[in-house]
């Protein structure tokens, strides 16, 4: 096993890559301490069969560049492979603002093939590589040097039985004439707004059973500071503050210094300096806030008035769609989907794109009463009226 510690090491490596169709790519990273994931290791393999196109990078160590790795994340002649790509192509994003493009993510393509939802990387190198896989590693310390034989095999197999195993995907979606499902999915992973957090929309994360302006005015500010605080100094939010004190510093409101002393939920770093100062001056924001300018609560859903009987009957097609498919049914659509279909809202992910041509236009049609569905045997099938 290889592990580059140098850039001219990484840029070696990464010009033979530029001469290959693929390159596959694994990350390990810690994030338990910090707001942004912290790069401990970058897996790396070309096309083949054993460990000898395969290196560990080493980012941590000292004066190496990651730019030539981006150079070839950049370079579109090469197709980046990945496996539940969306927390590796945070960090490049982040650090860089760099992602990398052709990407296949072999999750998302497992399943366009019909492995099921959100199907796991040892799941697919048992059935296609058809490998045991030491996960022992999953949950070591990854910044601690130098990394142990054990902890260098297990990165290291997490892109050398990707090659086989996207190179199987790559064959079935072909056979099955679904290169644009694939590309439809990579558009949301390869777009940077994917990555963006915006400190003004994170109360819209935070869950609350109270819809009142006033209190959603200063919940927003509340975790506006907090978001912002966390992403400038680099630590966990719930090190500022958790969830719940900024549900309860909503309803209280608290004015002053004394008045933050009689939080309860309240952690002890943040009943004094900055990070008190920042949750007061919120407070203030939030009450000043005029009724025209609250924030609401996105209640469309709970609004809308479903049929019942044509939810049932979307549920029935889309079973039998995705059967037929050999996709799963989650993600052509969800449950939620499907009631807001038979409420009567267009404007869903279920009927655009490759989901619309697998589904959609059949689940209109029902809705429209311009077919039907009748069982024959096992089957279902779709009746013109």
């Amino acid at each position: 096993m290889k592990t580059l510690t140098t850039t001219e090491e990484l840029a070696a490596f990464c010009a033979r890559a530029s001469g290959c169709d693929y390159v596959t790519v694994d990350t390990e990273f810690l994030r338990e301490r910090t707001y942004y994931s912290q790069l401990c290791l970058v897996q790396l393999a070309l096309p083949g069969k054993g460990d000898e196109d395969a290196v560990l990078v080493d980012p941590l160590a000292e004066g190496l560049s990651l730019d030539p790795l981006y150079d070839l994340f950049r370079d579109t002649s090469v197709v980046k492979v990945f496996h539940a790509a969306r927390q590796d192509l945070e960090i490049f994003q982040v650090d860089a603002g760099v992602i990398p493009e052709p990407l296949f993510d072999t999750q998302v393509a497992a399943m366009v093939c019909g492995f099921g939802e959100q199907v796991g990387y040892e799941t697919l190198v048992k059935r296609i590589a058809r490998q045991p896989l030491d996960k022992s590693s999953r949950f070591t310390d990854w910044s601690r040097r130098p990394l142990s034989e054990a902890q260098m095999k297990y990165a290291l197999a997490d892109v050398t039985h990707l090659r086989e195993i996207y190179e199987y995907l790559d064959r079935q979606i072909r056979k099955q004439k679904r290169e644009k499902w694939v590309a439809e999915e990579m558009e949301i992973l390869t777009n940077p707004e994917t990555y963006t957090v915006r400190p003004e929309d994170a109360w819209q994360r935070i869950r609350t059973r109270t819809n009142s302006g006033k209190f959603l005015a200063v919940l927003r500010e509340l975790a506006r500071f907090r978001e912002s605080f966390a992403q400038s100094r680099n630590i966990p939010r719930n090190r500022v503050l958790k969830d719940d004190a900024l549900v309860e510093l909503a309803s209280t409101k608290p004015q002053n210094m004394k008045d933050l002393g009689r939080s309860r939920l309240l952690l002890r770093e943040a009943r004094k300096g900055e990070i008190a100062d920042g949750i007061l001056e919120a407070v203030q924001k939030g009450m000043a806030c005029k009724p025209e300018d609250y924030p609401e609560v996105d209640t469309s859903r709970e609004k809308m008035q479903v049929n019942p009987a044509l939810a049932d009957l979307l549920r029935v097609l889309l079973k039998a769609k995705s059967d037929a498919a050999g996709v799963a049914a989650r993600l052509i659509a969800p449950t939620s989907d499907l009631d807001a279909i038979a409420a009567g809202q267009r404007d869903l992910p279920a009927l655009k794109g490759w989901r619309k041509e697998v589904f959609g236009d059949d689940a209109l049609r029902l809705c429209e009463g311009k077919v039907g569905l009748a069982a024959k045997g096992a089957q279902v099938q779709i009746v013109e009226l």
